[in-house]
């Protein structure tokens, strides 16, 4: 089922559903833990899956000769391949990630045939950031240097256009794309992002999940902006548990948002007690999720990292 139609029927039942993301096993590292984060969460009834891509990272290595020799590397590859694994276990529908970052066009297409092979028919069209070590993003030299062409390329492939030919079987993909309710780090200001979620949009994408925001006001405000600007599709707000006090200055630094100063407060008075920490992460992502549902957000998206117990215990509470 697509994505734009399970948000559609939550929104008709008036029964709000969640949604959560998972990373990709690391290489080597097998199913388990992953299989394991699902478990949790499957019997209380996910509306969908988000399954993250990984930029490719350069390691060095030094030959017999004295000289370094460079590697390109992916630490958590099998994107496709987990997400059809997921799909197939759980019966639970599956959004991959695809990513302009490292992706000529031809990468990205075979990735997408290969989705699309497996049965999947929701993706996450994202630019991704810039690799590890760099400044700045850098696009593939035959590659997209923004989403709104990702998003283009695969809306050209559900009218049966690809690279090099046309009249071919078209897919049927429903294209998600990323929004950003603090603006993105490389927007000037919230007015130049909202335009570039609109190019996104009329480009093809179907619906919208923004970045994690542990603000509803923000959110909400956000929403209210992408609908003065003519943006219509769905918007599925993304919210994440913080768990650590590491998280104070990992997330601001990482995702580019703001933390609510009652936020900080009680982590900080609490920042000795790892449980404690948690348990305040975890009321503050309820509260939020509450606060969502009560808005008339039929789908609520949580980031988790891997970890899913906190956001169990949110879902019994507030679904």
């Amino acid at each position: 089922m697509k994505i734009t139609d399970i948000i559609g029927r939550a929104a008709a039942s008036g029964k709000p559903r969640f949604t959560f993301e998972l990373l990709p096993p690391l290489k080597g590292e097998g199913t388990a833990r992953v299989f394991e984060a699902i478990d949790t969460l499957a019997p209380l009834g996910p509306a969908y899956i988000n399954v993250t891509f990984h930029r490719e990272d350069t390691r060095y290595t030094e030959r017999a000769d004295g000289l370094l020799e460079r590697h390109t590397v992916r630490h958590r590859p099998g994107t496709v391949g987990i997400s059809a694994a997921i799909a197939r276990r759980y019966g639970i529908e599956t959004v991959p990630h695809v990513i302009c970052g490292g992706q000529s066009l031809y990468d990205i297409e075979d990735a997408l045939i290969d989705i699309d092979l497996l049965g999947m028919r929701n993706v996450l069209a994202l630019r991704g950031d810039a690799r590890r070590g760099e400044n700045r993003f850098e696009p593939h030299p035959q590659g997209h240097a923004h989403a709104d062409g990702l998003v283009a390329q695969i809306a050209d492939m559900n009218r049966g256009k690809y690279i090099d030919s046309e009249g071919a079987q078209p897919t049927d993909f429903c294209v998600g794309v990323a929004g950003y309710p603090e603006k993105h780090a490389e927007s000037p200001n919230i007015e130049a992002d909202i335009e570039a979620l609109k190019r996104k949009v009329d480009a093809g994408a179907d619906y919208i999940v923004t970045q994690m925001s542990f603000d509803n006001a923000r959110i909400l405000d956000f929403i209210a902006r992408v609908r003065a600007a003519g943006i219509t599709v769905p918007v599925v707000p993304g919210i994440k548990p913080l768990a650590a006090p590491s998280h104070l200055t990992v997330l601001p630094h990482t995702f580019h948002v703001d933390l609510p100063p009652d936020l900080v407060h009680e982590v900080e008075r609490c920042r000795h007690n790892p449980a404690a920490v948690r348990e305040a992460g975890t009321e503050w992502a309820a509260h939020q999720a509450a606060g969502l549902k009560k808005a008339g957000l039929p789908v609520i998206h949580f980031y988790s990292m891997g970890r899913t117990d906190n956001i169990a215990r949110i879902v019994k509470r507030v679904f």
